[in-house]
């Protein structure tokens, strides 16, 4: 996916080029000639951008400017459409004039569409690696194979990557204009903000055995008490933080009726007016209660995402 209809990390122009991965010859002349994104999983898997002049761009290197014996643990994470290859490797980042490390939820949604499906797809296969570095199955040692998207033990077992489907759901009223409301939540594990209090849409892993949209009714009734209708898929966008895949919906419920909020997951749930949403999304204070204001989700986030096209009418219009 890619423009504006897409949600922000669900944007690439790569070609993933899967039949490639086992194919050693074809990979070790691809790393002669390819760009090379580093990410330092040291630091949060970050990444160099130069940011000036703005926007932000991913800064990518040659073969011979990464650290020697790099390609023995690079990733491949596809071809671009010039034909050139991308992989990515761990490793320190250089200090190179007028770039700064840059983390993926920063700077996800102000990347090109190309160097967001870079960064992307680089962050969550660094991080599936970094989780399994033995057999879930034997507890043996494993090593990086197939180009980045597997990992073998000594005896031949494979594993290959894998995604935590969760879902996230903007609850609204149905009411038109600037007077509709959706409903958010402030969870309770956040860190605390200094005269702020965030608020995001209500969201839950997706339970074995359960559809997405079995979740939505489950994790919405669970965390706020209230029931959901004219529950509707939007998109969907990768969360490598570790590694999420979020399923984007909206769904409808009634105002009146009651939020009791289960404490040990949401410390704080309400509505909101189209008009507090829009003013703080235009940098004017929302009080929310104790001298706190409101801060919205990050804008790499579906969770903006789906708030702007509930704020900009989408749903009405669409439905």
């Amino acid at each position: 996916m890619s423009g504006e209809a897409a949600p922000p990390l669900a944007r690439s122009t790569l070609d993933r080029a899967a039949h490639r991965r086992g194919d050693s010859q074809w990979l070790t002349e691809a790393w002669l000639r390819g760009r090379v994104l580093l990410l330092d999983s040291t630091d949060e898997g970050r990444a160099l951008a130069r940011t000036d002049p703005s926007p932000p761009a991913l800064v990518l290197f040659g073969a011979a400017d990464v650290p020697a014996g790099s390609e023995s643990t690079a990733m491949f994470l596809g071809v671009e459409p010039d034909g050139v290859p991308v992989f990515a490797v761990d490793a320190p980042l250089p200090a190179l004039p007028g770039t700064r490390a840059v983390n993926l939820r920063e700077v996800g949604h102000l990347l090109a569409d190309r160097e967001a499906g870079i960064f992307t797809t680089a962050l969550a296969l660094l991080n599936w690696h970094t989780r399994h570095g033995y057999s879930t199955s034997t507890g043996a040692p494993t090593a990086m194979d197939e180009a980045g998207w597997s990992r073998v033990d000594r005896n031949g077992g494979r594993i290959w990557p894998r995604t935590d489907p969760a879902m996230i759901v903007l609850v609204y009223d149905g009411v038109d204009g600037p007077d509709g409301r959706c409903l958010l939540g402030n969870n309770a594990g956040w860190p605390g903000t200094p005269g702020g209090r965030r608020y995001s849409c209500l969201a839950g892993y997706v339970e074995p055995g359960e559809s997405a949209e079995a979740a939505v009714l489950r994790e919405v009734r669970e965390e706020v008490g209230i029931g959901v209708e004219r529950i509707g898929y939007v998109g969907s966008q990768a969360w490598p933080f570790p590694g999420s895949l979020m399923l984007g919906f909206l769904a409808t419920a009634n105002p009146d009726d009651p939020v009791r909020v289960d404490p040990s997951e949401i410390a704080y749930a309400r509505w909101f007016s189209r008009r507090e949403i829009g003013a703080a999304l235009a940098g004017r204070t929302v009080d929310v209660g104790d001298g706190a204001q409101l801060i919205l989700p990050p804008p790499s986030s579906i969770a903006l995402f789906l708030i702007h096209r509930w704020l900009d009418g989408w749903v009405d219009a669409e439905r």
